[in-house]
C-alpha cells in the first residue's frame, strides 16, 4: 500500500491539545495525528450528505474552499490531480 502525504493545518487550540495528548501518550504529535485521522476515517460515513454536514461545522471551510478555487483559477496553486 502506498502513502500519501497530508498538511494539514490546525487552529492554535487545537494544536496544543494534540501536543498535550501526543505528551502524555509519549508520542509524536504527528504520529498522534496520522493514528486519530486515520481512525475518523474509518469510522466516517461516506454518504455525501453526512460528509456537507461535517464541512459544514468546519469554521471557515467554505471561505477556504472559495481561495483555492481561485488559486487554481489564477494558477496560484496546484490542482489535487497533479499532487
Amino acid at each position: 500500500m502506498t502513502s500519501q502525504r497530508v498538511n494539514i493545518v490546525l487552529d492554535a487550540e487545537r494544536a496544543v491539545k494534540l501536543r498535550r495528548l501526543a505528551e502524555r501518550t509519549h508520542t509524536s504529535p504527528g504520529t498522534l495525528a496520522r493514528s486519530l485521522l486515520s481512525t475518523a476515517l474509518d469510522d466516517a460515513d461516506p454518504d455525501p450528505m453526512t460528509i456537507t454536514d461535517i464541512l459544514d461545522r468546519i469554521p471557515g471551510a467554505w471561505e477556504d474552499a472559495k481561495a483555492g478555487s481561485e488559486e487554481i483559477r489564477t494558477g496560484k496553486g496546484i490542482p489535487l490531480d497533479e499532487l
